[in-house]
């Protein structure tokens, strides 16, 4: 290790490609925690409320998304689909089975969230004259999203890591524009040291949005 080398310049070169990268990265991040949450937020309820098929349905989803390997889900959407002359771009297998896994993971959170809100609030709420739906848009879920705030966050900064599979089903986000640009370079050590840096700097710009947001919604 004292004899190593450091070839901070071939990094530099390739910077483009690793940007590149992240920006394919942070993308599938937005884009997967905003499907989750639209499946999670109802599957919440169903999961609190529900009855019938319709709860069978998402504990199913549940279950499945969080006791099985991400890697897993990732090789069922590419190959597994492949497999059935169903052909989708590594893109959108990665973004669907990481927004799969947002879904399941969001759903407990929410689900959590719900349990501390006490369920007169719906009633009162629906006393005045609101809607189910009006109820809990704007009386019960900006509660629950105070509550869960916290486990919200962390999950969407996991399913940024998450993304790092992609490179195994040749996507080029940012683990998988690294492994290229190494493999051409043979300079493992400064490559991968530079990505767990972006990686880093990822999660805390998502950290750090999610706190302004947090603040301009609970603003007072």
């Amino acid at each position: 290790m004292q004899d190593y080398q450091f070839y901070w310049s071939i990094v530099f070169d390739a910077l483009p490609q690793l940007l590149s990268g992240a920006w394919v990265t942070l993308q599938i991040t937005l884009l997967s925690v905003v499907i989750g949450m639209a499946f999670a937020i109802p599957m919440s309820v169903i999961r609190q409320n529900g009855s019938g098929w319709k709860y069978y349905f998402t504990s199913w989803w549940v279950e499945l998304s969080r006791n099985t390997p991400v890697l897993f889900q990732v090789y069922i959407m590419y190959f597994g689909l492949g497999a059935l002359e169903i052909n989708i771009s590594s893109y959108r297998a990665v973004l669907i089975a990481i927004a799969f896994n947002n879904a399941g993971y969001m759903a407990e959170i929410f689900r959590g969230g719900l349990n501390v809100i006490p369920r007169q609030q719906m009633s009162t709420a629906r006393s005045l004259g609101m809607t189910s739906r009006q109820a809990f848009r704007h009386v019960i879920f900006p509660q629950v999203f105070k509550v869960v705030f916290l486990p919200f966050i962390t999950q969407c900064v996991w399913a940024m890591l998450n993304t790092s599979l992609g490179m195994l089903v040749g996507l080029r986000e940012l683990s998988g524009a690294t492994q290229y640009a190494q493999s051409v370079s043979f300079r493992t050590f400064e490559f991968f040291l530079v990505t767990a840096g972006i990686y880093y700097a990822i999660a805390k710009f998502i950290q750090f949005g999610a706190q302004l947001t947090f603040r301009l919604m609970y603003r007072r």
